[in-house]
């Protein structure tokens, strides 16, 4: 039996347009009636999550990939960057003039043109660029011409005396090796061409919501989650009933238990209704 659900947000439970369907808040409503939970579990922050989730009044969440985890009533997990591996990504971040964004518990600060590039409006923009988008100039252009080549940029941000959870950082897929050997003591994940986020090594969507299963006397097998991306194959594997959304990657559709069809064409609605948990 299904006791709560989680989805991944972007390429999940809303559509391109950052809207969630009317299908999904219908069966967002019958879940909840029926007493099972539903929640996110995405790589995004928890700022401003009430205006990327569209207004879905939600019962958990799973944020910057599983690093805070929290429901209305308190914190479950709260696992912080350590101080000295934050510090050697601002080291890096300065020293290589690259566009990165720090994550903390009621802010983001970074890179300007990255914040910007957070915003509802950029994300749709981001949606229609051809996959073969030349991410690598992009990047030495925001490098050659961004506004904070100075010196300790990132060093004397105030947000950095605070508990951070989750680092964003302008990179294409090509680099991604290289970073690992650089951060050993970081995980990688990825949900764009991009950028990348890094967070504390072990960290995972799937650890936060068995974190949040344990709190709340659940098993695994009772949870339900859709996903789109690379960065949600562990945890549609490890779940119960792991739904990967139509427009997902081959890759990602093979590690699912289904395939439902994509976040534009009633996606979460029809994925949930194959297993006979709504109407």
């Amino acid at each position: 039996m299904i006791k709560a659900v989680f989805f991944d947000i972007d390429g999940t439970l809303v559509n391109n347009q950052a809207k969630a369907l009317a299908s999904t808040k219908y069966a967002i409503d019958q879940l909840q009636k029926k007493g099972i939970l539903c929640g996110v579990a995405t790589g995004r922050s928890p700022v401003r999550i009430k205006e990327v989730i569209d207004e879905l009044e939600l019962d958990m969440f799973v944020v910057y990939n599983g690093q805070l985890v929290f429901d209305r009533d308190q914190t479950i997990v709260d696992h912080p960057f350590d101080k000295t591996v934050l510090a050697d990504i601002v080291h890096f971040s300065d020293a290589h003039h690259r566009q990165i964004i720090f994550g903390g518990r009621d802010q983001l600060d970074g890179s300007t043109t990255m914040m910007l590039g957070q915003s509802i409006i950029i994300k749709k923009i981001v949606n229609h660029l051809p996959k073969k988008f030349p991410v690598r100039l992009l990047k030495k252009i925001l490098q050659v011409f961004s506004p904070h080549r100075q010196r300790k940029r990132y060093e004397t941000l105030a947000i950095l005396n605070e508990p951070i959870y989750q680092c964003i950082l302008l990179s294409q897929t090509s680099e991604q090796e290289k970073l690992i050997q650089r951060f050993p003591e970081c995980s990688f994940q990825r949900s764009n061409p991009y950028t990348v986020d890094i967070i504390p090594k072990g960290g995972s969507k799937l650890l936060g919501i068995q974190q949040f299963a344990t709190s709340k006397g659940m098993a695994l097998s009772e949870i339900m989650a859709f996903g789109d991306h690379y960065n949600d194959v562990e945890m549609l594997k490890g779940v119960g009933i792991g739904v990967a959304m139509g427009n997902a990657p081959t890759g990602v559709k093979q590690q699912a238990d289904f395939v439902t069809a994509s976040n534009e064409a009633d996606g979460i609605y029809k994925g949930l209704k194959h297993f006979g948990i709504v109407d």
